[in-house]
């Protein structure tokens, strides 16, 4: 009986220690299955889609805590109103969301709030995407539409939070209307696709544009915003899907105030327009004074170099002779140092058979003398070359032959250079090696299809960065060789007016940008091989 009693006593603790055991177990928590589930719109005060509105507050409730992200970019209001609405909470969570507008608006309008994907779950950051709240302030709602995509016309892909507007074409629009009026209706296409849609729209007529709006005033900068423009008038109802080719216009000339940055040199700055205006000093130099002025490679900068002088103000003109414009100019004098000669080759120990090796300069360069210059190879054999001064790009360009798992020194005596001012190097040595051929892949392109000559053939990182360009005024083959190991893709500019370069559009004068179209895909080049692709252009 005792041994019973025992068992039983013995059973009895195992079963408690079991229930325990699975209590706490039950207890312990596993965390559950994801949210994955955006918040839910349960009412709004006024009613979504309300007309006659006349309210100045509305709120939005939600089934669960929600908070909002990146407001500022998503929100967007359409027709735009010139005060941007309070929105709250913009911190913390809250199960609504209160707008106040502080604009009168509009009679017999229909607007549209749509927030985007600002709107999220307080806990997993689910957003609810592209909820709208629509009212009207007349008796009905619109509810036509239009859609499209946006691309950029150069770059392979295009900017986000582009804004895209509608303008309605009536006796109050013109050509200027985009930099001095908000637009009728507005969208924009986010930050993940280039597409986007107008929503509640009337019948009518309208011009359709699309900006990058930096500044977020609804408003066309010619310095800051890419624009893309329909040249044809739309009419809505449309069934018609439409595509935006953004670009960055050529700001209008201007000049800009010189100024000394060296004892030696005035930084003169203009934008816009090809033609370099004419510096002219209208004050007397002395005769001691000697000048010359020198472009900056890829800026609007002209650097005007002259003598040191002890004159306190120098007054100078500044002339755009295709355009009939005149600036004056007073520039006084600082106390500053002296630009003098610097000298930056264009290569350091690496070499590639399709380099070209020369040496920059940062005075102008007026004497070059090749007999104190001398290029050995690895055995100290002496390497034919040619040197020439390139006054337009302020350097020395060096050209000779090399071949494979090979070494150089370029040598340059004092004296082989002479700037401007007098001043000449110092004795110099650069060291270059080449590698091997089997390092190096090679590739071909082949262009069919409608392709209107003459065209740009550049070769491109995946980024955009051009590696080598070639010129095509008629059909050929468009070789590419001794390419480090990499992924490649394929620009080609078609080039309409034959100038060697990618021209721009222009808003005012209704001219597009011209025609750039991207190879599909990327090649990846591997060493010691060959690639042929073939690249069919359609419109």
């Amino acid at each position: 009986m005792f041994l019973l009693k025992r068992i039983l006593s013995f059973s009895f603790f195992l079963l408690a220690i079991f229930a325990f055991w699975q209590c706490a177990k039950r207890g312990t928590p596993t965390g559950g299955p994801k949210d994955i589930t955006p918040p839910v719109l349960l009412r709004t005060e006024p009613e979504n889609l309300s007309i006659n509105f006349d309210e100045q507050t509305i709120r939005l409730y939600f089934d669960e805590f929600i908070k909002l992200q990146d407001v500022q970019n998503q929100l967007i209001v359409s027709p735009p109103l010139k005060y941007i609405p309070e929105i709250k909470p913009l911190a913390g969570a809250s199960k609504y969301i209160e707008i106040t507008i502080k604009d009168t608006l509009r009679e017999n309008t229909t607007y549209t709030i749509n927030f985007g994907q600002s709107i999220v779950d307080n806990n997993e950051g689910n957003p609810n995407s592209f909820l709208s709240y629509v009212f009207s302030t007349g008796d009905y709602i619109d509810s036509l539409t239009l859609s499209g995509a946006v691309k950029d016309a150069y770059n392979r892909t295009a900017e986000q939070f582009v804004s895209v507007m509608l303008y309605e074409i009536d006796s109050a629009y013109n050509d200027s209307t985009i930099y001095n009026n908000v637009p009728n209706y507005i969208t924009n296409t986010l930050d993940s696709l280039p597409f986007f849609q107008l929503k509640n729209l009337k019948a009518g007529k309208y011009s359709l544009v699309g900006m990058t709006d930096k500044a977020k005033n609804n408003l066309f900068d010619q310095r800051t915003d890419k624009i893309g423009f329909l040249t044809d008038t739309i009419t809505i109802p449309t069934d018609s899907v439409y595509l935006l080719n953004l670009f960055m216009e050529e700001p209008d000339y201007s000049a800009s105030v010189p100024s000394y940055v060296a004892k030696n040199r005035i930084l003169f700055g203009y934008n816009g327009d090809e033609e370099i205006p004419q510096i002219s000093a209208l004050t007397q130099l002395p005769d001691s004074v000697k000048t010359k002025i020198l472009k900056e490679e890829e800026k609007d900068t002209l650097n005007y170099w002259l003598s040191p002088t002890d004159l306190d103000s120098i007054i100078f003109t500044v002339t755009n002779e295709k355009l009939g414009l005149i600036d004056t100019f007073t520039v006084k004098t600082r106390k500053l140092g002296l630009d003098s000669l610097k000298l930056n080759p264009s290569h350091s120990r690496s070499f590639g058979f399709e380099d070209k090796f020369f040496i920059k300069a940062n005075t102008p360069l007026i004497k070059l003398d090749t007999t104190l210059i001398q290029i050995l190879d690895k055995d100290s054999v002496q390497t034919p070359y040619n040197a020439s001064i390139d006054t337009i790009k302020n350097k020395i360009d060096i050209d000779f032959e090399v071949v494979d798992n090979h070494g150089y020194t370029l040598s340059l005596l004092p004296g082989a250079i002479e700037d401007f001012f007098q001043e000449q190097n110092d004795t110099l040595f650069y060291r270059l090696s080449t590698g091997s051929y089997a390092d190096y892949g090679d590739l071909t392109l082949n262009l069919s299809g409608e392709v209107n000559y003459p065209v740009i053939v550049q070769l491109t990182t995946d980024n955009g960065d051009v590696i080598q360009e070639k010129y095509a005024e008629q059909p050929q083959i468009f070789e590419f060789n001794y390419l480090e190991p990499k992924e490649y893709s394929f620009r080609i500019i078609f080039d309409e007016n034959a100038n060697g370069k990618w021209d721009t559009g222009s808003y005012l004068e209704k001219i597009q940008p011209e025609v750039v179209k991207y190879y599909p895909d990327f090649v990846n080049v591997r060493a010691f091989s060959t690639y042929n692709e073939t690249f069919i252009i359609t419109n």
